[in-house]
């Protein structure tokens, strides 16, 4: 008796859960021994999001431009992105960063070529091109360095001041772990920066990507990601190469930009919307796949992957549910990992993945109106 009474673990656990439900804190549970593999793992896993979710709530982010022009999804209530996230999103103006950029020295310049020259195949005779984007990464890091931010946006409709779209400046940026949206999307900047800090010390590669265009060849469906130039450098399969090649879209010069072909294996696609009295995260299972075949004439780098359970289901359950079309891929984290994000934010979460029928997906667009 005396030893039941001293040992009272299944008692006092009942009563913490109990005061943590009453107090309605989010929490997470988890029961077993503590030297136990699922335990430790458990832990971890908690650990990797409580510190996302710390990281969460001190992240300045930068808008330089708003939210593209005649484009909803990339929009949204900033107030209270900072009220449930703790994301401090703030419009700077352009042209201040241009000062900056402006005083950036050619030594300065000089080194950020070695830099990029040791990680990358240098592959144009374009070199003044090269050297503009490293002079933009340089303003790039004193502003965001200077200003404490961790994620910013840019949009190609603003541009002035520059003389080309900001490509592999960005690129590199985002494998030091700033995260990055384009169009002025605020949102999905500020989720990738959290989302590279609660995959930091896991193998595989997290970062921004845009759903780009189908392969619809029946039954081998498969869909090409990437974006204009900002692919994050961290989803290279192969040794990223510099090109500079004509943009069609900004009306400024030849941007130089980063090309590579994306890594392999099973991943998650997750995106975060507002849907105008709440917030929703959308997290879909995904396979990246190696490209069925060379794309010589793509001037960007990109990523191919296959939707789970299927083309069909994926596909419609992502714009059924509103999904963006600037996202978060990940072959580092997992589903329960956003899951556990979302509970612990209180984010309504939708998932797609191998379970998922046609039914669900009525279920979903009932749920919708």
């Amino acid at each position: 008796m005396d030893f039941m009474n001293l040992n009272q673990s299944a008692h006092g656990d009942r009563e913490y859960g109990f005061i943590l439900s009453r107090m309605r804190i989010p929490h997470q549970v988890l029961a077993g021994y503590y030297e136990n593999n699922d335990v430790i793992e458990g832990i971890s896993q908690f650990v990797d999001v409580a510190k996302a979710i710390a990281f969460s709530r001190s992240l300045k982010v930068a808008s330089f431009g708003n939210n593209m022009r005649e484009v909803a999804v990339t929009d949204g209530d900033r107030v209270e992105s900072q009220i449930k996230y703790g994301w401090e999103c703030n419009y700077y103006a352009l042209g201040d960063l241009v000062k900056i950029i402006d005083n950036v020295s050619e030594s300065e310049i000089d080194a950020k070529m070695t830099e990029y020259q040791s990680k990358y195949e240098l592959k144009t005779d374009n070199i003044k091109a090269v050297r503009e984007q490293a002079r933009y990464q340089i303003g790039l890091e004193k502003f965001l360095k200077d200003n404490r931010i961790g994620a910013f946006a840019d949009t190609f409709q603003d541009l002035y001041g520059l003389k080309q779209l900001p490509g592999l400046a960005v690129q590199d940026l985002n494998a030091k772990g700033i995260g990055f949206g384009p169009e002025g999307d605020y949102k999905i900047d500020a989720l990738a920066a959290v989302l590279m800090k609660m995959s930091e010390g896991r193998k595989g590669a997290t970062g921004f990507i845009e759903d780009y265009t189908y392969d619809l060849t029946q039954g081998k469906e498969l869909e090409l990601a990437s974006h204009m130039l900002e692919v994050p450098v961290t989803f290279a399969a192969t040794k990223p190469e510099i090109h500079v090649m004509p943009l069609g879209i900004g009306g400024k010069e030849d941007p130089a930009r980063l090309i590579f072909d994306g890594v392999e294996g099973d991943g998650i696609q997750v995106t975060m919307v507002d849907m105008g009295d709440h917030y929703r995260i959308i997290c879909a299972d995904i396979e990246l796949v190696k490209q069925p075949k060379p794309m010589p004439n793509l001037p960007v780098a990109r990523i191919m992957y296959r939707h789970k359970p299927n083309f069909k289901i994926g596909t419609e359950g992502w714009c059924i549910a509103g999904g963006a079309h600037h996202s978060v891929v990940s072959t580092a984290l997992t589903r329960d990992d956003i899951a556990l994000f979302a509970m612990l934010t209180g984010t309504e979460l939708i998932c797609i993945g191998e379970e998922t029928t046609k039914a669900d997906l009525n279920a979903l667009m009932m749920k919708k109106y």
